[in-house]
């Protein structure tokens, strides 16, 4: 296949392509060239340009075709409607990168499916949303080949190991030094990490088959686990014992609201997804997706280990984050819950 990433250098779409590239696909990758690459350096063709520039943007695909175009970075319905524009006839397939924060507060059905209706409480879901609604409109107008693909937490080597309240980089470090981690509410929402590679074995397998053109999927992890079972394994990755600090989610949302953007939207919520319709539909494709391969267990090693090679861990001592995680520990076990009436 000949196939067109719009971005390249992130997380999922790395992943995808080194993928593609071993299976002796052709892969162009259009972005600004301003973040560093880590696939093989003459393994597919670079085309730099702004995607902002959708004159220009139109302008650089005019004469050129592909099998699969690949949308990772369209965070707007403007940038959507560009791309429609630019490639309407000049595609077989145009996969679009969403999100599972279509469905971002509390879900109706729970492992969450397609069929959940949007309810994204989140300016990020709301754009995708608008995104999406332009495909599918895009599709019944005039048949216009949009496959979308919502993955939810996609980590891996690359970014960092997230945590679900306050700052993700200095995570590691925090445990290392056994220092007390903040938890939302008492641990025991649902949650579903999903390691790149089996994301990107997702999206190739949608590439090329006619069943998925007009459809949406979930492309998230099958094991699911607690958020105290998260932090554990993290905890077990580094070789430590977690020493978790319970605080309500309405009082981090409340003092430490510029920390709890997304905890408020995403992680405070369960946050598990029905895979069968992505496995289902591509069974008779070229490369059919079976479910997920790497488990958390190994891919959050895999992923400290990429990070601590690259020394991308930052220190919590050093940290104006990690010095108000302390303050805020120290309160709430002192001042506020020995305050507290015993009974």
């Amino acid at each position: 296949m000949n196939v067109l990433f719009i971005g390249g250098t992130g997380l999922i779409s790395t992943a995808t392509v080194r993928q593609l590239i071993a299976s002796g696909h052709n892969v162009t990758c259009f972005n600004r060239g301003k973040s560093p690459s880590r696939l093989p350096e003459g393994s597919y063709t670079e085309i730099v340009g702004d995607r902002k520039d959708y004159a220009a943007f139109k302008e650089t695909f005019a004469d050129k075709m592909f099998d699969v175009v690949v949308d990772m970075v369209a965070f707007s319905p403007d940038d959507t409607a560009s791309a429609i524009d630019t490639f309407r006839g000049r595609c077989g397939q145009f996969i679009h990168c969403s999100t599972v924060c279509v469905y971002s507060g509390p879900p109706a059905t729970i492992p969450t499916p397609e069929t959940e209706p949007f309810h994204s409480i989140g300016g990020y879901g709301k754009n995708k949303i608008a995104c999406e609604e332009r495909l599918f409109a895009a599709h019944e107008a005039d048949g216009f080949p949009a496959t979308i693909l919502r993955p939810s937490h996609s980590y891996g080597e690359g970014g960092q190991v997230i945590r679900s309240w306050g700052k993700h980089d200095t995570f590691l470090d925090r445990l290392r030094k056994n220092k007390p981690v903040v938890i939302h509410g008492d641990g025991t929402s649902l949650w579903a990490s999903c390691h790149v590679d089996d994301v990107g074995r997702g999206f190739i397998g949608v590439m090329g088959v006619e069943k998925c053109i007009g459809q949406a999927y979930n492309i998230t992890a099958d094991e699911y686990f607690s958020w105290n079972t998260y932090h554990d394994a993290c905890a077990d990755a580094v070789g430590v014992t977690l020493d978790p600090c319970y605080i309500p989610t309405a009082i981090l949302a409340d003092v430490a609201a510029k920390h709890s953007g997304g905890l408020v939207e995403i992680f405070a919520h369960p946050s598990i997804f029905d895979n069968a319709k992505i496995k289902s539909d591509t069974a008779g494709g070229d490369a059919p997706y079976t479910g997920q391969t790497v488990s958390f267990a190994e891919g959050v090693r895999r992923n400290i280990a990429w990070l601590d090679a690259e020394g991308k861990v930052g220190d919590s001592d050093a940290s104006e984050f990690g010095t108000y995680e302390d303050s805020l520990v120290a309160a709430w076990r002192g001042s506020v819950a020995g305050a507290l009436p015993r009974a």
